[in-house]
């Protein structure tokens, strides 16, 4: 229903940054909520920021808040994650994911990956010190 293919990965040293992109396909990419996650070695997989289908309504986790933004464009079918003043302990792969038919205030960082329906193979951003 929604195919996912992230970019932009890469290695940066400390203080550095990068802007990921997630290109969608299918009949409901522009009816979907958007989350980016990220798991680190041996860690769980986490949201790190969430934006609703109009782009509207975006939330960070603490973390990453002030650092990073996401955004997205419905015309092109893409949503991007702008990451600034990174550290090593964003290291991690990166993933963007869909989901379908929620409104906006559903677009939160608190979710587990378990809520959303649709996953892109994932992107490494490695940050070195």
């Amino acid at each position: 229903q929604v195919q996912l293919v992230e970019s932009g990965g890469g290695s940066v040293q400390t203080g550095g940054s990068l802007r990921l992109s997630c290109v969608g396909s299918g009949r409901r990419f522009s009816d979907s909520a958007m989350g980016w996650f990220r798991q680190g070695p041996g860690k769980e997989r986490e949201c790190v920021a969430a934006i609703s289908r109009g782009g509207i309504y975006t939330d960070y986790t603490d973390s990453v808040k002030g650092r990073f933004t996401v955004s997205r464009d419905n015309a092109k079918n893409t949503v991007y994650l702008q990451m600034n003043s990174l550290k090593p302990e964003d290291t991690a792969v990166y993933y963007c994911a869909a989901k379908p038919g929620v409104y906006g205030s559903w677009s939160r960082a608190n979710r587990p990956p378990a809520s959303f329906d649709y996953w892109g193979q994932g992107t490494q951003v490695t940050v070195s010190s």
